[in-house]
């Protein structure tokens, strides 16, 4: 079965805002646990953390500096 990894919604109130990935703490086609933080991304000045939603491989889908919005899947795990 496949997870999203998906931009958390309950990060920053305003829909409208975009975020940047800033770095990816796990890498592509690595093993993560449920939990794990993997990413960091940031919006305006404030850095908030990705986790992992499942265990499985990490495939990711956004690179680093790329930008995502709430709910954007950046990843999957299978």
């Amino acid at each position: 079965m496949v997870t999203d990894v998906k931009v958390p919604r309950d990060l920053w109130q305003d829909d409208g805002m975009e975020a940047v990935i800033t770095n990816w703490l796990a890498s592509d086609g690595s093993n993560v646990r449920k939990g794990a933080l993997i990413a960091e991304i940031m919006v305006e000045k404030s850095q908030f953390e990705v986790t992992a939603p499942a265990d499985g491989v990490l495939t990711i889908t956004k690179q680093d500096n790329d930008i995502v919005r709430k709910g954007d899947v950046i990843g999957t795990i299978a």
